[in-house]
């Protein structure tokens, strides 16, 4: 025997819709959070390995998947790095 159907009524409004989903957070009073195309020099991001500023505008790959940006520590201005994100994901970025 099938089971009977939830009653979903009781959770919508008087004109039959249902409840829109609370806004989330914000990550942080500073932090930004962007597609890696919309980066911009100078902008700062931080990860496990520390703290980087971008030095060089964002470029993607030929089929626009994947998005590359040359990467410098803040407090270690030697050493460089190439980072590579989806064009999909969010990173989260102080602007300066």
């Amino acid at each position: 025997m099938a089971k009977p159907r939830p009653d979903t009524k009781r959770n919508r409004k008087a004109n039959g819709q249902l409840p829109l989903p609370t806004p989330r957070a914000p990550v942080s009073s500073g932090a930004t959070r962007v597609l890696p195309m919309q980066l911009q020099v100078g902008d700062q991001l931080s990860d496990e390995s520390g703290e980087w500023e971008v030095t060089v505008q964002p470029y993607t790959s030929p089929g626009g998947k994947t998005v590359h940006a040359r990467v410098r520590r803040i407090n270690h201005p030697d050493t460089v790095e190439e980072r590579t994100w989806g064009a999909h994901e969010r990173i989260s970025v102080k602007r300066v």
